[in-house]
């Protein structure tokens, strides 16, 4: 099948790889323009871009699809249909109608759950048991559109944002795969009820409130690793938290109450198990406490 690929991040990439390895000529592929990042600003081309660039595809980096010229432009490529993951920019009903199939998005929930920017970390930090992928022919709407296969994966106690992320992005490559596959690809309508969105994530909600219990607080932490990162402050330093665990102790919310790195909670407790001071590198706690000792009774 001739295809336009529009996506951004690395969660795009494993799409965009199984496209080409099940043999669809990829006409173009459309990503967000370079821009400044890492500690240098160095302007960089997203992980899209780099991948399409080293398999000699064309790629455009326009800002805005609003334009007749851009909308006549992408009509020109002449394509079957259009594989959107995490693009990044809206698609004008003259995009969504130019292919002859349609535009086929991988959003990375179960919808009509947590549409919107941040399905992945939303869905951890609201405790939620499990998630998943949906493969959906777009419309005008905020992922709206109609479902045409999903896949569920479980959320254990452990996973983290970025381990979510890397599950799903395997999915969804596999389920766009399948969709595509099909001689005529059935979707079906989203249920009315179960709406939630996942709003995009606010750098001022990472402060950890060890005052919540246990659970919610590990929730927070996973859901936010390894970006922004979660974080208390203790003696003027910011300290992140990458990874912890529910443990059986209690203690005063905020409090370490042991010489391992726990800490009590409004209810329960937890120890922290992969943390990032200012200016350093991700370290394993023994590590960790190798350079920065928290004594039994350090309050955050």
């Amino acid at each position: 099948m001739r295809l336009a690929f529009m996506g951004t991040p690395d969660f795009a990439v494993e799409t965009l790889k199984a496209l080409l390895g099940a043999g669809h000529a990829i006409a173009c592929v459309y990503s967000q323009p370079p821009r400044p990042a890492g500690r240098g600003m160095e302007t960089r081309s997203s992980p899209v871009h780099a991948f399409a660039m080293s398999q000699g595809i064309e790629v455009r980096t326009p800002v805005s699809l609003k334009s007749a010229e851009e909308q006549a432009r992408f009509a020109a490529l002449g394509v079957e249909a259009a594989v959107v993951v995490a693009y990044g920019l809206l698609l004008p009903k003259a995009i969504l109608d130019a292919p002859k199939l349609g535009c086929f998005n991988v959003h990375a929930s179960l919808l009509p759950r947590w549409r919107g920017a941040a399905p992945i970390q939303r869905a951890i930090m609201s405790g939620d048991t499990q998630s998943g992928v949906t493969i959906m022919r777009m419309e005008e709407g905020l992922d709206t559109g109609p479902m045409c296969r999903t896949g569920r994966v479980a959320i254990t106690a452990g996973m983290t944002a970025q381990t979510l992320h890397d599950e799903l992005a395997a999915l969804g490559a596999r389920l766009m795969v399948e969709v595509l596959a099909q001689e005529t690809i059935a979707c079906t309508p989203q249920p009315e009820e179960g709406v939630t969105y996942a709003k995009k994530i606010d750098k001022a909600e990472a402060r950890i409130d060890f005052t919540k219990p246990a659970e919610q607080v590990r929730n927070h932490i996973h859901g936010l690793s390894p970006f922004p990162g979660a974080w208390f402050q203790l003696n003027g330093t910011r300290i992140k938290v990458l990874a912890c665990e529910s443990v059986k102790a209690s203690g005063d919310a905020g409090s370490f109450i042991d010489d391992r790195l726990t800490v009590g909670c409004g209810t329960g407790a937890l120890r922290l198990l992969k943390l990032q001071r200012e200016g350093k590198g991700v370290m394993e706690a023994d590590v960790f406490l190798r350079g920065f000792p928290i004594a039994r009774g350090t309050k955050t």
